[in-house]
């Protein structure tokens, strides 16, 4: 583990750039660029469109380490290059930027108001990759929809088996047990996940680390004692579909949370623009998420 690296994301003042958009959610991520889908035929053809658009946002003037403490990128982004430098280098040696790693293969169906991670084949020969690419750490999703004590338990529990060998491999874990912003008994979800997660928290041996991507949640500073566990080196938030006003808004009203925004990051960016408008639009989102994160 890069202890510069673990002190920055600890301490440091900024956000999280979710650039890990996966095969699943390109398309949606392209289109919203202004890249539809007739404009290619292939998966290499897309993740080459994908990639560039990327390339364009992490090589941008102001995507720098002033306000963004760490990217997460798609695997297929990790093993790509950025000026003839491998993205997770790049980011780290020219940005001064943490690179992180979504490891996840997707959800699961729903069974007990829940949507687990599906399995991970070859999860050990990933995290060799991982560290030979000179990631920090990982990301892994799952989703609550609703309050059934049954089925979070399933999500958390599953969040930290993977964690833990994560973390072994020396690693930082990032475990995203998302909650559906629309669900309609969201807050008691959130109470039910707290309490599975100061369980598992209680029971980590000594020196492991990890974070957690989490929904803002409905009360204000409601994961502060999460923050404050030993275990934890960051908690940050998703904008789980709440445009960048509505989720820098719902951010800055909960101390210590900061942003892990993908869809909210790249709000009204487009391949059209020219590097001037795209530069512009890119900063002022920065801007916007940064002060919401250290409010």
């Amino acid at each position: 583990m890069n202890q510069e690296q673990l002190k920055r994301m600890s301490k440091g003042r900024g956000f999280i750039a979710a650039l890990d958009q996966s095969g699943g959610s390109t398309p949606k991520a392209l289109k919203n660029y202004g890249i539809g889908e007739e404009q290619y035929s292939t998966d290499e053809e897309m993740f080459n469109l994908v990639h560039e658009m990327r390339t364009r946002i992490i090589t941008s003037p102001s995507f720098t380490s002033d306000h963004i403490l760490a990217a997460i990128l798609f695997e297929n982004t990790m093993e790509r290059r950025i000026e003839d430098r491998l993205t997770a280098d790049y980011l780290w040696e020219v940005k001064g930027i943490i690179p992180i790693l979504k490891v996840d293969k997707g959800l699961a169906e729903e069974e007990d108001g829940v949507r687990l991670m599906k399995p991970i084949p070859a999860l050990d020969a990933l995290l060799t990759r991982a560290k030979e690419h000179h990631i920090f750490g990982t990301k892994m999703r799952s989703v609550i929809k609703k309050a059934d004590p049954a089925g979070i338990k399933k999500i958390v529990d599953q969040q930290f088996e993977i964690g833990l060998k994560i973390a072994a491999a020396g690693l930082v874990p990032i475990l995203e047990p998302e909650i559906d912003i629309y669900s309609p008994d969201k807050a008691e979800s959130e109470r039910i996940m707290k309490e599975e997660i100061k369980t598992h928290l209680s029971e980590l041996p000594e020196g492991t680390k990890l974070m957690f991507k989490l929904s803002i949640p409905n009360k204000h500073g409601f994961y502060s004692d999460i923050m404050e566990d030993p275990h934890v080196v960051r908690v940050v938030a998703l904008s789980g579909g709440y445009s960048r006003e509505e989720a820098n808004e719902r951010l800055s009203r909960s101390p210590g949370l900061i942003a892990s925004f993908s869809r909210a990051l790249s709000e009204g960016l487009s391949a059209k623009q020219t590097e001037g408008e795209f530069d512009r639009m890119l900063a002022q989102s920065i801007k916007e998420i940064y002060e919401a994160s250290i409010t």
